[in-house]
């Protein structure tokens, strides 16, 4: 049962994500669930490239079944990148849609101005 702590703080996490995602109507809680999700995600990578009694492999001799991969790590990395650049887009279309409707409600966003 401990081993599967961390899949099921990762399925907590994500479960988490997706309610505030679908029941919330602010933009801003919107967008706190998409960042919950991409934690989630992240942190299902991280445990997913978990050994027990490993080594990272930075320069070293030991042999290659002790070792730690690498491509979980740099997976991890390029998540975050792109999770920070992915949250900045969408907190600047939030400001812009703050600026024209005076809110960040999604009921009163919808309406169409031509």
């Amino acid at each position: 049962m401990i081993d599967n702590l961390p899949f099921l703080v990762v399925a907590l996490t994500i479960i988490l994500g997706i309610y505030t995602i679908l029941l919330k109507k602010d933009l801003i809680k919107i967008i706190m669930g998409i960042s919950i999700i991409e934690s989630g995600v992240n942190l299902f990578l991280i445990v997913l490239g978990y050994r027990w009694d490993s080594i990272a492999p930075i320069f070293t001799g030991a042999p290659s079944l002790e070792m730690v991969m690498p491509t979980v790590q740099a997976l991890t990395l390029t998540s975050i990148v792109i999770g920070v650049a992915t949250l900045a887009l969408m907190l600047s279309m939030v400001m812009i849609i703050f600026r024209y409707y005076k809110t960040t409600d999604v009921s009163k966003v919808t309406k169409l101005q031509g």
